[in-house]
């Protein structure tokens, strides 16, 4: 038996209302109103005196609406080749041409829906609200072509600060506020960026074939699963030719200074995302290990990366505050050291 949100929207075959729409879309209803008003982008049948019911045809018109205003398009551009997909005709209505369009970014971002699957994005540049707009309604091909839009426009480094990770907050903060509403949205959102962010490792990595530098390591604490920040400053950090080992989340102690030993690193990026997670004597343990040839030991730079470092107070590690200061702050070592 279908739950009570399907009954009330879903499950009829004469098409589902607006609000279900609206959740379905990550709009709201007064924005889809607003687009039916203006350029004509309603239900394709209506029935007297009755509500809106929208068909799987006017549901496939409006997620071709959504990904290209979402992907800058102006709205009224935007309706008239949704309109031409969909094989209906653009209407000639004086609403269409005389209403301003201003308040269509006012209707459209989800911070302001009031069908309950806003997002918290506050003041981010129109591909982070494409983005997120595109992970609420579970658009994977529009997440796919937003991320990778992103990345090819601006750079990763300003895609990952300015676009990925605010999306990916604001999703964390409305997950912890609704309870267990929209972790279907960050684990979409989380898993594209990952497989994003890992093609271009490969792509950079396979550049570096014998390379002998020594690499930076990369690495969560033990109980941390949070890897994507580390992924993206893996992925940049190949692309600009710097080896570097990714031992990803919740590493345990020994296997990390084992492999620190191991390989020599120039420098150990590691990963806290929350204040519970950040251990001192591991940072110290770290600092400690030495590696090489007896009689010319070396020891690797310690970065604490990520916002549960914000409480440790322990000397000689760098803090970076976010990607583009974690490679400003590598770029200033030595990482040309022999393996």
């Amino acid at each position: 038996m279908d739950g009570p949100e399907a009954d009330a929207g879903a499950s009829s075959d004469a098409g589902v209302t607006t609000g279900f729409l609206a959740r379905r879309l990550g709009v709201s209803p007064t924005t889809l109103r607003s687009w039916d008003r203006r350029y004509g982008l309603g239900p394709a049948t209506r029935a007297r005196g009755s509500h809106r019911r929208w068909t799987p045809a006017d549901v496939s018109m409006l997620l071709e609406m959504c990904r290209m205003t979402a992907a800058g398009i102006p709205p009224a551009e935007a309706a008239r080749t949704a309109m031409e997909h969909a094989g209906r005709s653009t209407p000639q209505s004086p609403s269409a041409h005389h209403l301003p369009a201003v308040d269509e970014q006012v209707a459209e971002p989800l911070y302001a829906s009031r069908s309950g699957s806003g997002l918290p994005l506050g003041s981010v540049r129109q591909e982070c609200r494409g983005l997120a707009r595109a992970a609420v309604r579970l658009d994977a091909f529009a997440v796919q072509q937003q991320l990778t839009a992103a990345i090819s426009a601006h750079g990763l480094v300003v895609a990952w600060e300015e676009i990925l990770a605010p999306a990916l907050q604001a999703v964390g903060r409305k997950w912890q506020s609704a309870g267990e509403r929209y972790v279907e949205v960050e684990h979409l959102l989380s898993w594209h960026i990952s497989a994003t962010l890992r093609h271009l490792y490969v792509r950079g990595a396979s550049a570096q074939q014998g390379a002998h530098s020594s690499p930076v390591v990369l690495a969560c604490v033990p109980g941390e699963q949070h890897t994507l920040p580390l992924e993206a400053l893996n992925s940049t950090l190949t692309e600009r030719g710097v080896p570097t080992l990714m031992l990803g989340g919740a590493v345990a102690p020994d296997a990390l200074i084992a492999a620190v030993r191991r390989v020599g690193p120039a420098a150990v990026a590691l990963w806290s995302q929350s204040v519970s997670t950040a251990s001192t004597p591991l940072v110290q343990h770290l600092m400690e290990t030495r590696w090489g040839v007896r009689g010319a030991r070396m020891q690797s730079r310690v970065l604490l990366c990520g916002p549960g470092w914000k409480r440790t107070r322990i000397p000689g590690p760098l803090r970076p505050r976010g990607l583009h200061e974690a490679l400003r702050v590598l770029s200033a070592l030595d990482l040309s050291t022999p393996a």
